[in-house]
């Protein structure tokens, strides 16, 4: 393993915001200056989502005499360090894309075969986190050579880089995203603000990847310092949003308040990294009261680091749930169908350690508590979830 997976970064999932899914490549210097400024007054920094990330398209068009990468000169005028200083001194981190490949998928100049040059290029510049995406010509290299490559760039420079592999999945990275100093690694291909997505049509809708997440029996890789990444947040998005105009995909409607609730309830349930991408300006009291819900976001960040699963299926309804420090449970009671839906099961079906003659539960989305003997019930809307935390009494 190189050493900068050793370094003690994400030992919880890392939170943050992404310029992709409301720029696209649209994106600017002053947006993420904007985007800065914003982390800090909706509260969402403190919230803990950290790391701003600028996607695709911040670089020039081509790269200078010596192989290295340049901030496009018209929508990056000041250039990438003074931008991350701006961002340091708001109290977040700083990260950046590239790819592993000799072109992004914008078709901007990427770093196969300079990864130390341009690994030394973000250090100095003062980056904290990297997207690493998966375009380009990747010159017969298979994706564990291109991968490793920059993961031992990054370790052999004086800064600590959380590395994102953006490999989509396609070569099963949780099996080697670890060796290759990896932090978290793509287990879905890319999300888009939608319900469920055509197959015929680009990326994945939240169902779809809640669905590809119960498939994959992945959840032994997940945990401190490695984490299993189900994609960024479509919180907050719809039609208007830069990445909904860019992709061949449809976006008809925004997600409901039940979608994004239970979006956001099953990345919290899987330990997944929470990463933001809505226009922050923009930004209603419903989505931020959402994205900053103490009581979900502690789940994600629950230090055992376990990923949750899904316990059982009944019809369109189904019993997930994963295990938390001292002792106890998380679940979810997901309500996939058209209509309003009992569902129920007990703590002997749910990842509960303890078995007591009682529990305390507490409802996550209506913020209430109770008891139950070990009885978990709830009345859930159409494409809505209840979700609950248990303790032993």
């Amino acid at each position: 393993m190189f050493a900068n997976g050793g370094l003690g970064l994400a030992t919880t999932p890392p939170m943050g915001w992404n310029s992709w899914n409301s720029f696209s490549c649209d994106v600017t210097e002053e947006d993420i200056r904007t985007a800065a400024d914003q982390l800090v007054e909706t509260g969402l920094r403190d919230a803990g989502y950290e790391y701003l990330v600028v996607d695709d398209c911040w670089m020039a068009e081509t790269l200078d005499d010596d192989g290295r990468l340049r901030p496009h000169p018209e929508t990056f005028p000041s250039g990438i360090e003074p931008l991350a200083e701006y961002i340091h001194d708001r109290g977040l981190k700083f990260g950046i894309y590239s790819s592993a490949g000799t072109r992004t998928c914008q078709d901007y100049p990427a770093s196969l075969g300079r990864e130390g040059l341009h690994a030394q290029q973000f250090a100095d510049w003062g980056v904290d986190y990297l997207k690493y995406d998966n375009c380009g010509d990747h010159r017969g290299k298979d994706a564990i050579a291109r991968y490793s490559a920059m993961g031992k760039a990054l370790a052999e420079v004086d800064r600590d880089i959380v590395y994102s592999i953006c490999e989509w999945g396609e070569n099963e990275p949780w099996l080697w995203g670890r060796n290759v100093g990896g932090h978290l690694w793509r287990s879905t291909f890319d999300i888009v603000a939608k319900w469920s997505a055509n197959r015929f049509e680009f990326g994945l809708g939240i169902v779809d990847i809640i669905d590809r997440m119960a498939e994959r029996t992945i959840e032994s890789s997940h945990g401190p310092g490695g984490w299993n990444d189900p994609d960024m947040l479509q919180v907050g998005n719809g039609p208007d949003s830069g990445q909904s105009e860019l992709e061949d995909v449809a976006i008809e409607r925004g997600l409901t308040e039940a979608e994004e609730r239970t979006h956001f309830s099953f990345w919290c349930l899987f330990g997944a990294p929470l990463m933001a991408g809505n226009d922050l300006a923009e930004m209603d009291d419903r989505t931020r009261e959402l994205l900053t819900n103490e009581d979900a976001i502690a789940i994600d960040q629950d230090p055992l680091g376990i990923q949750g699963t899904r316990d059982g299926v009944l019809d369109e309804t189904e019993i997930w749930s994963k295990r938390l420090a001292g002792d106890e449970c998380a679940v979810i009671l997901f309500n996939r169908s058209e209509s309003t839906t009992d569902i129920e099961t007990t703590v002997e079906t749910v990842d509960m350690p303890v078995d007591a003659e009682t529990y305390t539960a507490w409802d996550i989305w209506n913020d209430e508590v109770f008891e139950t003997d070990g009885r978990i019930h709830a009345t859930v809307e159409p494409h809505d979830v209840a979700f609950m935390r248990l303790s032993p009494e």
